[in-house]
């Protein structure tokens, strides 16, 4: 799969830009604030329809402006396919596939892989349950259309009982055979996504160690857990058990939304055991067993998308991504950086088309 160019209008820092690709290696080179990640971000939302940095689709907008808009044309063998996302102030973002708009835009998730690895990556360790949650499920949602079903309506149901809860306590009344309804709807979708999550670690952790023991050179062992209360229980009774504790609080204290995915190295916490070079072999890891997942269940490899891994990673690790890079592992590739020396005298040794572009205050060039 290639994406084989990309245009914006007021998106982020960008007035408008228009950029053809390499189908092998792609270098955004500019200072910090120049726009290089922006670039990134965009590809991005071409194939997961959202910012990996925003949670607000409308931050994205440039300011001063009323929209923006991305567009890209992508390759899968020899079919074309254009996406185009766009949102306008105060309307729902759209997002069409070859000027067609989707019925349901999670019909769009997975169609159009990709994979970022970002100095942000540290934050699954060092964050807490619901960013792993939100990366895990991002990753298998993009592999199982089912899973994206269930989690989207499982999320549905647990803000109308959430939102029952508050109403409960505002207005001093308590409706169970409602509530009870909202169990019995929440129960199985529950459940059903906790065994997706069950199965796809099976397969993803021995992944995720071959890529550890290549990254690191190191002898420690590491792990990938999933930590649920639904193993072994059934959900219906810890709803009901939780059910005091609930209106207490005013929201769902049980349920796959409180999971956790566990980082272990020698059965100890990476965050509080782990040093900082091991910590970034570790996400390196996670991405890398998230690339090969998803290059063999796809049927084609994912964009790669490395922001300023070269400022964040010693030589060591960079070595090792490059070997892979020399070694065709990955597909497209597309990388930030704040020295275009640098750069060329890591990527010097690769065969590939190479294209480099200055990034300079929401403009884009060309290196000739």
């Amino acid at each position: 799969m290639l994406l084989e160019n990309l245009s914006l209008l007021f998106f982020k820092n960008y007035d408008d830009a228009n950029i053809s690709f390499s189908p092998h290696i792609n270098c955004f080179i500019g200072d910090n604030g120049s726009g290089k990640t922006n670039l990134l971000d965009a590809i991005h939302y071409l194939s997961m329809t959202r910012s990996a940095f925003n949670s607000s689709d409308a931050l994205n907008i440039k300011q001063g402006e009323e929209y923006f808009m991305v567009k890209g044309r992508f390759k899968i063998e020899e079919e074309k396919h254009t996406v185009t996302c766009s949102l306008k102030q105060g309307q729902k973002k759209t997002v069409l596939h070859n000027k067609v708009a989707y019925e349901k835009m999670s019909d769009h998730i997975g169609r159009f892989p990709v994979v970022l690895i970002s100095p942000y990556d540290t934050d699954l360790i060092r964050e807490g349950s619901e960013e792993r949650r939100k990366y895990f499920d991002s990753l298998i949602s993009q592999l199982n259309h089912t899973y994206l079903e269930q989690l989207i309506q499982y999320n549905y149901v647990l803000k109308q009982r959430n939102s029952l809860l508050k109403q409960f306590a505002e207005r001093r009344y308590y409706d169970r055979d409602y509530l009870h309804i909202l169990n019995e709807q929440l129960v199985p979708l529950g459940e059903q996504l906790a065994q997706e999550r069950i199965a796809f670690l099976e397969s993803f952790e021995p992944v995720f160690q071959k890529h550890y023991r290549h990254i690191s050179d190191s002898h420690e062992t590491v792990t990938l857990t999933y930590k649920s209360q639904l193993p072994g229980a059934n959900f219906a009774t810890l709803l009901e058990q939780a059910e005091q504790k609930d209106r207490a609080l005013q929201r769902t204290t049980v349920g796959t939304h409180k999971d956790d995915f566990v980082f272990l190295m020698d059965g100890n916490p990476v965050k509080s055991f782990g040093s900082q070079g091991q910590q970034k072999s570790y996400v390196i890891a996670l991405k890398l067993a998230h690339f090969e997942v998803m290059s063999e269940r796809q049927h084609h490899k994912p964009l790669l998308l490395l922001d300023d891994i070269f400022d964040r990673l010693d030589e060591k690790r960079i070595t090792k991504l490059m070997q892979m890079v020399a070694a065709h592992t990955f597909g497209q590739i597309f990388l930030t950086d704040t020295h275009l020396e640098r750069t060329d005298k890591i990527l010097e040794n690769l065969s590939e088309q190479i294209r480099r572009f200055e990034v300079k205050e929401g403009t884009v060039k060309l290196i000739e």
